[in-house]
């Protein structure tokens, strides 16, 4: 079996000279940051599981429904032509995670990362569970096949395998709803192949990565910890080694020795196998493990905690800290900039359903002896998951003003769109030019509003009185 290394900032650890991976064994570690970190992790897979059960207006929290081109997040329904709105949804995501590092570093990576959520509170547990403690897994992968040994990995990775197939079909799940997902799950696979190609393909990735890449995603695969660099700074708050403090490290009873007795417990519960006291490393994932365990030593031996801890770097070499800085102020003002777009989007967007009002292309507008007539097309999308009447009227237009085309009891069944025609004529007695009024459609379910401010177009009235005055052809 291969050896680890020492930690060094020339290699990665996890990783041999023959470029074999090396499996680490992080030990327990308990303390208030891992605590915390837990009951983060754990509401983060109840949420995750939780969203396709929790129905709002008829629909689960979050249903990605690609079969009709229908995407319902938290009461809220959308098209497929309102995708536009990801591109403020993704800047001011993106915006937010600049704004966290720049701010607390790597939190999300150690706190909220998917992919460290399952790993650290699921698969960890589980092999923890059956193979027991850091020590006793060391042993077992060093000692040679037997029933004993043969038994606990089976059962290690069946429970691998299965909550990987959780993870997946909860996955599909956003996509198709629980109710199909089950419906599925009861026929043959040949008869819904994409859906179970895609859990199957989700199973593999998932047990393969929590298995056996499990850190090394991490390390070689995310790019999230290469561009920290350029986010962060001097005076962002990172989990860091006190050297002036520490250094050198020492027997408790050497008074010529720093607060660090190199007992190497932060070494041994790192899940990327690093050793902070080297400094800021790419492989650290801000997940305070080393800060429990170094507390609880410090405290055994009644010193003071702190020797590792969140901080900046100014602050662990003890110059002055700075929060407000341009690089935050940037992110912050850009991050808001996102968040307002998209919630005053997301709020025009939240009604029961859509009416959206285009003139008829082609022709501006019509005239004869009869009047000036201006052509409207009304698109309507019900939102709701039942059957929903609405009504079409004008507002603000003058009392003379006539309609043609359906304005009333207009029924559409659930999710259905449809486009309606509505002609506006301005009679020639009444004609007097352009003028602006609002198309009012309402839902008499809620009576809920959309409407839509419209120009009625036509010519000038001496141009529209001297064309009646020409004699018919």
């Amino acid at each position: 079996m291969a050896t680890q290394k020492q930690p060094n900032l020339d290699s990665v650890t996890t990783i041999n000279k023959d470029g074999s991976h090396f499996k680490l064994h992080p030990s327990d570690v308990q303390g208030p940051f891992t605590l915390w970190r837990r009951i983060v992790g754990y509401a983060l897979i109840v949420l995750y599981a939780a969203l396709p059960w929790i129905p709002i207006n008829g629909y689960p929290a979050l249903f990605l429904d690609t079969a009709q081109r229908r995407f319902h997040v938290l009461g809220i329904t959308l098209a497929v032509q309102d995708l536009w709105l990801l591109f403020f949804l993704i800047s001011g995501l993106g915006f937010s995670l600049f704004f966290i590092t720049a701010l607390l570093g790597r939190v999300w990576c150690g706190w909220a990362c998917p992919y460290t959520v399952f790993l650290d509170h699921v698969f960890r547990r589980i092999e923890r569970l059956v193979e027991g403690d850091a020590q006793a897994r060391r042993k077992l992968d060093a000692a040679p096949k037997s029933p004993q040994k043969t038994t606990k990995r089976i059962i290690k990775h069946s429970l691998f395998l299965l909550c990987s197939t959780l993870i997946a079909h909860i996955f599909v799940s956003y996509f198709i709803s629980l109710e199909n997902l089950y419906l599925y799950m009861q026929e043959s696979p040949g008869e819904h192949a994409v859906s179970f190609g895609v859990v199957a393909f989700l199973t593999i990735v998932l047990y393969f990565c929590f298995a056996w890449f499990r850190e090394q995603f991490c390390i070689v695969m995310c790019p999230y910890g290469r561009i920290q660099s350029a986010l962060s700074d001097d005076d962002t708050m990172v989990i860091g080694y006190d050297t002036h403090r520490g250094n050198p490290p020492g027997k408790p009873k050497d008074p010529n020795a720093g607060d660090c007795i190199d007992c190497r417990r932060c070494v041994q519960v790192c899940p990327t196998g690093i050793d902070i006291r080297n400094g800021l490393q790419m492989e650290c994932i801000g997940c305070a493990a080393c800060i429990d365990a170094c507390d609880a030593i410090m405290t055994k031996l009644k010193r003071p905690t702190g020797l590792v801890r969140y901080d900046s770097h100014n602050g662990l070499e003890q110059k002055k800290k700075r929060v407000i800085r341009p690089r935050i102020l940037v992110y912050a003002l850009m991050m808001m900039l996102g968040a307002t777009v998209l919630s005053l989007t997301l709020y025009n967007k939240a009604r029961s359903f859509s009416a959206q009002v285009n003139k008829m292309r082609g022709v501006t507008y019509q005239m004869d002896k009869a009047g000036v007539r201006n052509v409207y097309q009304i698109h309507l999308f019900n939102k709701r998951n039942q059957d929903s009447t609405f009504d079409i009227r004008l507002v603000d237009a003058p009392e003379w003003i006539q309609t043609t085309g359906t304005t009333e009891n207009i029924v559409l069944k659930p999710l259905e769109e449809k486009t309606y025609t509505l002609v506006v004529t301005a009679p020639a007695e009444h004609y007097k030019g352009k003028f602006n009024f609002t198309l009012q459609v309402q839902s008499r379910i809620d009576e809920s509003t959309v409407d839509n401010e419209v120009r009625f177009l036509g010519p000038s009235p001496r141009l529209y009185r001297k064309s009646l005055e020409k004699p018919e052809k």
